[in-house]
């Protein structure tokens, strides 16, 4: 399997946080020399975008494979990986929802992408109302404690 970035972001947060990703705006620029500006057309008509990208500072030796506590808070219960969604997964690969502010041939301006500057984009999709949940989501409640400044500016 082979996958390459197709950009790069560009952000004023440069340090790993967990929170406050609210009002951060940045710009993906996607590679000039794999694409050309018909990349991006028709973008411009969607509201948000999901952003699939590579977790490039965090080190192998962090990556989790046994169940842990969110972020060590005792407080919440241990869950392995994929019952949470932090940086030190198996294939560092990240994904979020963010709202697409402009398309400027191969630069994106968007808003909470939760993806430090140099983050390396591996895809971007738009994001599409039918592929959401189609019923009711559940998730247990620590996990709406974990995220309540998550989006805060």
């Amino acid at each position: 399997m082979t996958v390459k970035a197709i950009g790069y972001v560009k952000s004023q947060r440069t340090e790993i946080k967990d929170d406050y990703w609210g009002g951060v705006r940045s710009t993906i620029s996607l590679d000039k020399d794999q694409f050309d500006e018909d990349v991006t057309k028709g973008l411009e008509s969607f509201s948000h975008i999901e952003v699939l990208y590579y977790f490039h500072r965090v080190d192998s030796s962090r990556i989790e494979t046994k169940a842990r506590r969110p972020r060590n808070n005792p407080n919440w219960p241990e869950v392995g990986i994929f019952a949470q969604r932090a940086k030190g997964r198996p294939n560092l690969i990240g994904v979020t929802c963010c709202r697409l502010l402009g398309v400027d041939g191969l630069t994106l301006t968007v808003e909470g992408l939760d993806a430090i500057d140099s983050t390396p984009v591996l895809d971007i999709k738009p994001y599409m109302k039918e592929f959401g949940p189609r019923e009711e989501v559940v998730q247990p409640v620590w996990t709406t404690e974990l995220m309540k400044d998550y989006f805060l500016e």
